[in-house]
């Protein structure tokens, strides 16, 4: 029986994290096995709907206005633009589209048009998510209605290190959200980037802090910091491949009913780490030309990782196997 938990202490989650690097990947590996398709991986396109100009001083942000990136700020797309997005990503073989707009939070005339465009990419027989900010209860109970299935809004790190890279948001903010979206009955989509200067501890808090939430969330992405001219952590020193692995191996083992998606920076990644973060149990990547502003992996290169790897992307409604789960609370 597969036990669900949500009381992790900080000495269990680094102990399973410092254990032999074979035994940690063979452990998780093993329990990825339990709750979903071996050698199966969700692919998701993603779109940036409305670019730059976003208020918040997020340290590894190239849409921050407090950033001078070079990026040119471009208003909330139009519907017509969201069909076409729709189209390409079911023919690239994504079973969900993805998002995103760089507010600090919807306004209520914003908030209209994203749930025409939750409608419209729902009518595609895709999966729709969307990251748009700090949300209101109502404003999570409108796009519930709307259908839909996946809201993401990520921790990023530790509540300690947040506030070293991120002075105009508030931790608890992120967390509030997350509830919001729990009580609407919308899927959480919610991780963080590695790579930002922050200790080891902190990637383990990060995922405990996700991990102990009252129910944990469904999909996880894990970023490694792709660093951008114009910010603080443009010098950022890259994240160890094993430690990253490590932390996805992490990931999966306190969170195995989630999607652990290998998300921003797999541009950076060999063919040989990305194998690996996927043996370690990553489930889920981004199939689309760019990742918000910076660039992605070419698609023609996944399809051939993927046949290199004997991997296929998971059909449309696949979901996790349904067995015998034991859940403990706090």
């Amino acid at each position: 029986m597969l036990t669900l938990r949500n009381n992790w202490t900080f000495a269990e989650a680094q102990q399973i994290y410092q254990q032999p690097f074979m035994d940690l990947v063979l452990q998780a590996q093993q329990i990825h096995r339990l709750s979903f398709a071996a050698n199966t991986i969700q692919v998701c396109g993603i779109y940036n709907m409305k670019v730059g100009g976003c208020p918040e001083d997020c340290a590894w942000c190239g849409q921050s206005v407090y950033n001078e990136t070079g990026v040119k700020n471009k208003p909330l797309a139009n519907l017509e633009t969201i069909v076409n997005q729709a189209k390409a990503a079911k023919a690239s073989g994504a079973t969900r589209l993805c998002l995103a707009a760089s507010w600090r939070g919807p306004t209520e005339r914003n908030l209209a048009e994203v749930l025409e465009m939750v409608k419209t990419i729902k009518s595609f027989g895709l999966e729709a998510c969307i990251t748009i900010g700090k949300l209101k209860p109502s404003q999570a109970l409108a796009l519930k209605e709307a259908g839909l299935d996946y809201y993401n809004h990520n921790l990023e790190s530790s509540e300690e290190h947040f506030a070293k890279v991120s002075t105009t948001r508030q931790y608890q903010d992120r967390l509030d959200t997350l509830e919001h979206v729990r009580n609407a009955g919308i899927n959480v989509c919610s991780g963080g980037i590695l790579g930002m200067g922050e200790t080891l501890e902190d990637r383990i808090n990060l995922l405990l802090t996700l991990a102990n939430l009252p129910e944990h969330p469904q999909s996880v992405p894990i970023n490694q910091l792709v660093p951008i001219a114009g910010t603080p952590l443009q010098n950022a020193e890259k994240v160890d491949e094993f430690d990253f692995i490590r932390a996805i191996a992490l990931a999966r083992i306190l969170m195995p009913k989630a999607y652990v998606r290998l998300s921003g920076g797999r541009v950076q990644m060999s063919n040989t780490m990305q194998a690996l973060c996927f043996m370690a149990g990553a489930n889920s990547i981004h199939h689309s030309e760019n990742l918000l502003v910076t660039p992605n992996v070419d698609m023609a290169k996944d399809t051939d990782l993927f046949q290199m790897l004997g991997i296929q992307a998971e059909p449309p409604s696949a979901a996790a196997k349904t067995i015998p789960c034991q859940v403990i609370h706090s």
